[in-house]
């Protein structure tokens, strides 16, 4: 099951059938420990909508509201490798190999609603900024009490030259205007996501693919729950959050963004995350 935020109000896809819920607080909705059932009663009674995927792409909007977006950094072995080899000359190498063995996770604030954008909007890449990559990431939907509810596509774009130049520059490297991206829903279900669930990236650029990665999600160190149980810690969150688990896809130094790029990111059950980048 699907759930879009649209201009019009709540849709859920199910069995390839969409639902309108039209007087629905997006923020109320998501964050209920038991989603999946109460969106399956929502649509038991309701007759579906004629061509939903047009509508879907018509009124779509990023499936955030006043949730904070959070993210984990080094969760996988490339992601380690990549930190070290652009943080190396600044003498903050260590700290990732570090993190990346340590029992506590490096976990960062990303964005808020009103920074992030969804499907078929514009990312950015700072204007004092060198090097810069998107980070594809399978992305935890959580509710106010901490439970995993669904996932979604995220996109954690990163100056590389910033946070190479010292890693204490994480923020500004991390967190600005057009710097998160999620969607283009939420899959909502009851078990873990199958293990080997692939996470693929595609640029393209004047046409032609100019990179491209996938990687499993088995590849991931850190357990969902641990990652969360870290951020609740401390930290309350009334309409929920969501959590970027990390990337294993590193484009190399040889590689950065230009304006006009198309990124692609793709999750099979989850759908495909779609942004145009500009500066």
């Amino acid at each position: 099951m699907k759930i879009y935020k649209t201009k019009r109000g709540v849709v859920i896809e199910n069995d390839a059938s969409f639902y309108l819920l039209k007087n629905e607080d997006w923020d109320t909705f998501i964050n209920d420990d038991h989603l999946s059932e109460k969106a399956t009663e929502k649509i038991s009674s309701l007759e579906s909508i004629a061509n939903g995927d047009d509508f879907i792409t018509d009124k779509l909007m990023a499936p955030i509201g006043n949730q904070e977006i959070w993210a984990s950094g080094v969760t996988y072995y490339n992601s380690k490798l990549g930190r070290q080899e652009e943080s190396k000359e600044a003498g903050g190498g260590d700290f990732y190999a570090r993190v990346y063995v340590a029992d506590r996770p490096e976990l960062f604030f990303k964005s808020t609603g009103y920074r992030c954008v969804g499907s078929g909007e514009n990312v950015r890449i700072r204007k004092d900024s060198t090097w810069d990559v998107p980070e594809p990431e399978l992305t935890l939907c959580i509710t106010s009490s901490g439970k995993i509810v669904g996932y979604t596509i995220g996109n954690d774009m990163s100056s590389r030259s910033i946070e190479g130049e010292n890693p204490l520059y994480l923020p500004q490297a991390k967190t600005y205007d057009g710097s998160a991206a999620i969607g283009p829903c939420i899959y909502v279900t009851k078990k873990p996501l199958p293990s080997d669930t692939t996470i693929t990236l595609e640029i393209n650029r004047n046409g032609k693919t100019v990179f491209e990665g996938s990687i499993e999600i088995n590849q991931i160190k850190r357990d969902f729950n641990d990652l969360v149980s870290y951020l609740y810690r401390e930290c309350s969150f009334p309409n929920g959050s969501f959590l970027m688990t990390g990337t294993g896809i590193v484009p190399g130094k040889d590689f950065t963004l230009q304006e006009n790029d198309d990124i692609q990111i793709t999750i099979p059950l989850i759908g495909t995350l779609v942004n145009k980048v500009t500066s």
